[in-house]
């Protein structure tokens, strides 16, 4: 069976759409979501078995975790040490398309991790994420959906994708994995620009990805 396409405001999201997904999240499933620039697949980052499933579904390497989501400052500050480098750097960039590399805490679940204890968290922006995120209540963990076959053709005047590259139609995000969502939240084309990495071990700011997201002045 395939996931529904569920419209979503990607503005103001609607609170009926929003709780119905966290309902998804919070019974253990996967889902489909727009993200600040790619659609993007997530699950609560306390059940294990959706955490599996997912890295199945991505074929995702076990040296390589997930990003966490968190709603705030707050909320990162539970699950990785902050400098106070770090502190000033996240007060300026956060909510927006980064990927945060911090040390992590003994609150991560292991699955997450890999021998460097690690964890790379985001705080979204983007108000859909943002209100799945403060629904659950807890993290979500997240992955672009990405195009798994050599080519990506659904028809009905999408593109062809290459393998790899990121998805910025609900369409395509379930042609590729509903059959193992249970929904796929709609808000409409996205950019497709990949979000930037910035490392913060230490009281230093390693660029790991270019991506949309700008650093200046840092």
């Amino acid at each position: 069976m395939t996931a529904p396409l569920v419209p979503v405001d990607g503005r103001h999201p609607q609170p009926r759409t929003v709780g119905l997904a966290v309902q998804v999240l919070e019974d253990g499933q996967l889902l489909g979501y727009p993200s600040d620039t790619t659609y993007a697949l997530g699950c609560d980052a306390h059940q294990r078995r959706a955490v599996e499933q997912l890295a199945q579904l991505k074929h995702r390497d076990r040296k390589k975790p997930f990003a966490l989501l968190v709603a705030d400052l707050s909320d990162l500050a539970r699950y990785a040490q902050v400098s106070n480098f770090a502190y000033r750097v996240l007060r300026q960039l956060a909510p927006g398309p980064f990927t945060f590399v911090l040390p992590a805490t003994r609150l991560v679940p292991e699955l997450l991790l890999h021998r460097k204890r690690e964890v790379g968290l985001r705080i979204p922006a983007a108000p859909v994420a943002q209100a799945l995120v403060r629904g659950l209540g807890r993290p979500l963990v997240t992955t672009t959906a990405t195009a798994l076959e050599e080519q990506l053709n659904g028809g009905r005047g999408r593109s062809v994708r290459v393998e790899g590259e990121s998805l910025t139609d609900a369409a395509e995000v379930r042609d590729v994995y509903g059959h193992a969502l249970a929904q796929v939240l709609d808000a409409g084309p996205l950019p497709g620009d990949p979000s930037t990495v910035l490392s913060l071990m230490g009281d230093s700011l390693e660029v790991l990805r270019q991506g949309v997201g700008v650093v200046a002045g840092l």
